[in-house]
């Protein structure tokens, strides 16, 4: 008779499991990135798009020489309504591009000391470029000296500090992560952000943001996805390259074979998180942020090991490009303390083994002298932390 009682609570408890299954939320993948309440879209991003532009023009303004260090600091900087861009309604905008570097409530909010030295470091090259580049814009560079050297075979100048460095490439690479990925994977894909407050409990009952189509939840999900989208004519049919930070470099990484297919794991995550939401299923929300930590990580790991692979092919024989290339590299190298684990909340690498990175790179006479055995050993260390090899981000 005991039996008897042990089987039937066994397949009681087999019914309710399948009960609750069946109850689960279940999210269909929709077609694209389009969601509606009444007849009208819900989904927002503009100040991503803004600080986008933003950051075009600001990086484009670092190759002015009529630029001083107090307008490229007030590009980055900007205040509304001043006169900081040729775009009137960014003049117009209380956004700005520094205020979101190092800042995501994940990594920062408890970490004032490391947003402050990031932001800090930023500065340093701003004004680094003014003191150290602009005066040289005529003179040769060499070891030890800032100024302009030329590409072979007549190819781009590049305008480079005394260790071969660009900052107008350093700079835009690291704003990549520090930025772009910062603000994706450990702010608006953060359950801290994403749950806060009662945004659980108004995304449940349909409760929309103040004066708004959307839920908050919603709008942070959208968030996420407007630093990657953003600039896009028509985010249901992304063509990528549409700008020049992670957009571009998404385009870069799917066109290598070794990576192909990898946009589309990306947009897949974004649209079907989306829906989840929609569908207060917070599970399969969960589990499309944790694909997007992997590959939004993995294109800054990428192009990395890439440039720094490109630019020691050069330096024997190219020192402009090899320098350009590296340049580039170091600005991914320094993205890497941005970017984030799956199922965990540590970055591939830490912001000390970032530091011990460009130290490295730039000891002495910097990209100079740089060898192909210290470009190796630093490719095949971040190649270790992600899932592919040395080789196969190298072309």
């Amino acid at each position: 008779m005991k039996k008897v009682f042990v089987s039937l609570a066994v397949v009681a408890s087999l019914v309710s499991c399948k009960k609750a299954e069946k109850d689960l939320p279940k999210t269909v993948a929709p077609k694209t990135y389009s969601f509606e309440r009444n007849g009208k879209s819900t989904v927002n991003f503009n100040g991503q798009t803004t600080r986008i532009k933003m950051a075009v023009e600001f990086v484009a303004a670092l190759k002015k020489t009529t630029e001083t260090e107090t307008t490229l600091d007030a590009k980055f900087a900007h205040t509304a309504g001043n006169a900081d861009f040729s775009d009137a309604d960014l003049n117009a905008s209380s956004k700005n591009i520094r205020s979101k570097v190092a800042a995501s409530k994940d990594f920062f909010s408890a970490n004032s000391t490391d947003a402050t030295a990031i932001k800090n470091q930023f500065d340093g090259w701003i004004a680094a470029q003014v003191s150290e580049v602009f005066p040289n814009w005529n003179t040769d560079a060499a070891a030890g000296v800032a100024g302009k050297i030329q590409q072979a075979g007549g190819g781009s100048t590049r305008y480079v500090n005394k260790k071969g460095v660009e900052y107008n490439q350093l700079i835009a690479k690291s704003l990549i992560g520090g930025l772009m990925v910062d603000q994706i994977l450990n702010n608006y894909l953060s359950k801290a952000v994403l749950d806060e407050a009662t945004n659980i409990a108004d995304n449940n009952g349909g409760v929309t943001a103040s004066g708004k189509n959307y839920t908050t939840m919603e709008h942070k999900w959208d968030e996420a996805f407007g630093y990657l989208y953003g600039a896009e004519d028509d985010i249901t049919a992304p063509v990528l390259g549409k700008d020049s930070f992670l957009n571009k470099y998404l385009s870069r990484v799917e066109g290598d074979a070794d990576f192909a297919g990898i946009s589309k794991a990306i947009y897949d995550a974004f649209k079907l998180g989306r829906a989840a939401i929609v569908a207060k299923d917070y599970n399969t929300r969960n589990a499309q942020a944790e694909i997007l930590r992997e590959k939004i990580s993995e294109i800054i790991g990428v192009r990395a090991v890439y440039y720094l692979q490109q630019g020691k092919g050069k330096l024997a024989t190219d020192k402009a490009a090899a320098f350009h290339d590296l340049s580039e590299g170091l600005g991914f190298v320094y993205s890497l303390q941005f970017t984030r684990k799956p199922n965990s909340s540590e970055s591939y690498f830490t912001k000390a083994e970032v530091d011990t990175f460009m130290d490295t790179l730039l000891k002495d006479n910097g990209f100079w002298d740089v060898s192909g055995a210290t470009l190796d050993q630093i490719s095949n260390s971040i190649a270790g932390k992600f899932n592919f090899t040395l080789a196969q981000a190298a072309n």
